[in-house]
């Protein structure tokens, strides 16, 4: 009887877990659609070495300001034939200016294409 009830309770477990992941998979929104038509992704970064030197000098240009939020300091940052751009959410609207503002000391302003978010 010890041996039954065991494995009657180790199969309630397991299926407490299995519903609760559902459940838990399935509050998540879908936004896979959505995320494909953006484009520059970040494995559009070309690899070209003047493209890599400007994007780790934006890089090190935005995550000098320390008044700007973790958000961020963790924007994407894609270079692709001397023009960057910025993805990724931001506290602020003023955030927003001050990192393009940023890499822009770096690149220039005209070569900016600013993606950024505020984040609500």
């Amino acid at each position: 009887m010890k041996i039954v009830r065991s494995f009657s309770a180790v199969g309630l477990a397991l299926a407490f877990t299995l519903s609760a992941a559902g459940f838990a998979a399935a509050q998540q929104p879908d936004n896979s659609a959505t995320n494909k038509e953006q484009a520059p992704t970040a494995d559009h970064q070309s690899n070209a070495k003047s493209d890599l030197i400007l994007t780790k000098q934006a890089r090190k240009a935005v995550i000098a300001d320390k008044n700007l939020s973790t958000y961020a300091h963790n924007v994407k940052i894609i270079t692709k034939d001397g023009a960057v751009t910025l993805k990724g959410p931001v506290k602020s609207d003023d955030e927003k200016q001050k990192v393009a503002s940023d890499v822009a000391s770096v690149v220039g302003a005209d070569k900016i294409t600013n993606d950024l978010t505020v984040k609500q």
